[in-house]
């Protein structure tokens, strides 16, 4: 059985800093073992903890059932409710995830370079875990089971944060993983969830635990991933916004375009790599504009557009400087005319968030020049931007998209979860 006591709330302030610290040494011990486990083993434990998710359905149902109905009675947004609600399929979908992540190949102890210096030392550069995370999530329960199979596929202990509305289905989910994981031998500790709805428990992991946690991972809306950036005394792989832009140039084939537009807008409007920001070459704006316009408004999103997107369809409202730095999270997007390639770049650079922007052209040259100098951290040619996600890139899952320069970049799977160490391998050598 799980070694942590997953109780309702901590009594009190100084219980809660007690626990936490008590988590984060147990972390730290499990994460010892996991560095140490075989590529076999952490496979076993996978298969387990999914099976066993499938055998808990009901119970993790009962649990979710008792979120919603707090949800709804807090009256909460539909939006919400959906993300938080679980169903047989959606049980079976959280398994399913889980089995492929350890269908991966084992990211520890891969060889990433090996060299030998002249006076014979061999040098190797190998992949090893990164230690504890910490992953601070809101209301998709599915999140305790996604980033726990990828913390563990990488030889990490992961410590759950879950947010209140989902804490209840969080809290079976982590049963049903601990459970897996003493089953294959491993540590129970190797994935802890917090069991307390307590905002000051974010706080404390913030701190990193004396030194326990090794980096945070914020998965939730712009109020957590704020305070978890400004507070944070470790590494934390995170993106605050996701203002994607959809760049048509003045070769793009237009039925291609509209096509792609499309989707990066409307297939899911409430997910990071949704565009919100269409811009139009002048070039081709003449033929190009108004059938993207229309498509847009005649799939339901409204538009907010600049003096040329408003002359072409009535039924688009101004932009304000502040729509082109908006995250709409919904069915509303900002267009704009702009003079080429450069000011495309120009306009992406001063109002994006370096997390993912898409360029519609037949045009190699352009695509190459957009794709080497817009600095996000996806880039795509010809292609929707809700491709920003781990399980697109082949990754299995992703535990967050992190668009900051140090480490991980992008989707953040189970190789961007591990670090390196060299390996030095001499025959006596001392240095003169």
């Amino acid at each position: 059985m799980p070694a942590l006591n997953l109780k309702s709330d901590f009594a009190d302030a100084d219980d809660l800093d007690t626990q936490m610290a008590a988590i984060g040494r147990r972390a730290r011990a499990a994460a010892r073992q996991m560095a140490l486990a075989s590529a076999q083993t952490k496979d076993i434990a996978l298969r387990a903890i999914a099976e066993r998710i499938r055998v808990g359905g009901a119970e993790i149902l009962r649990e979710n059932a008792r979120d919603v109905a707090a949800a709804k009675a807090a009256s909460q947004s539909a939006a919400l409710i959906d993300r938080l609600t679980l169903d047989e399929k959606r049980i079976a979908a959280i398994a399913d995830a889980v089995e492929k992540i350890g269908a991966l190949a084992d990211p520890v102890g891969r060889q990433l370079a090996a060299f030998e210096r002249p006076n014979g030392l061999l040098i190797e550069r190998i992949a090893v875990p990164l230690g504890v995370i910490g992953v601070i999530f809101e209301s998709r329960p599915n999140v305790t089971a996604d980033a726990g199979a990828l913390c563990l596929k990488a030889g990490n202990a992961a410590i759950l944060r879950a947010g209140s509305d989902s804490h209840r289905s969080a809290m079976a989910i982590a049963r049903a993983m601990s459970e897996g994981l003493v089953e294959a031998g491993l540590p129970a500790d190797a994935i802890q969830i917090v069991p307390t709805r307590d905002r000051a428990a974010v706080g404390a992991m913030l701190t990193g635990l004396g030194g326990a946690i090794d980096v945070i991972v914020p998965r939730g809306g712009r109020s957590l991933v704020e305070r978890v950036q400004a507070e944070a005394k470790v590494p934390v792989f995170a993106h605050l916004d996701g203002i994607c832009h959809v760049y048509v140039a003045a070769a793009a084939d237009l039925g291609m375009a509209r096509t792609v537009l499309l989707n990066s807008k409307m297939r899911r409007t409430g997910i990071c790599g949704a565009a919100e920001t269409m811009l139009v070459d002048r070039a081709c704006a003449d033929t190009h504009l108004a059938p993207l316009v229309t498509a847009l408004l005649d799939a339901g999103c409204a538009v907010r557009g600049d003096e040329a997107v408003r002359a072409v369809d009535p039924r688009v409202t101004s932009a304000t400087d502040e729509d082109w730095r908006t995250e709409y999270l919904d069915a509303i997007i900002s267009a704009r005319v702009v003079e080429g390639l450069d000011a495309a770049i120009q306009h992406i650079e001063a109002n994006g968030s370096h997390h993912t922007d898409a360029i519609i052209t037949e045009d190699q040259g352009e695509a190459t020049r957009f794709l080497a100098e817009v600095d996000s951290a996806i880039v795509t040619h010809n292609a929707s931007t809700q491709f920003a996600d781990g399980g697109e890139f082949g990754f299995g899952a992703e535990i967050g998209i992190a668009t900051g320069r140090m480490h991980a970049r992008g989707p953040v799977g189970v190789e961007q979860l591990t670090t390196f160490k060299y390996r030095v391998h001499g025959n006596g050598q001392t240095r003169p």
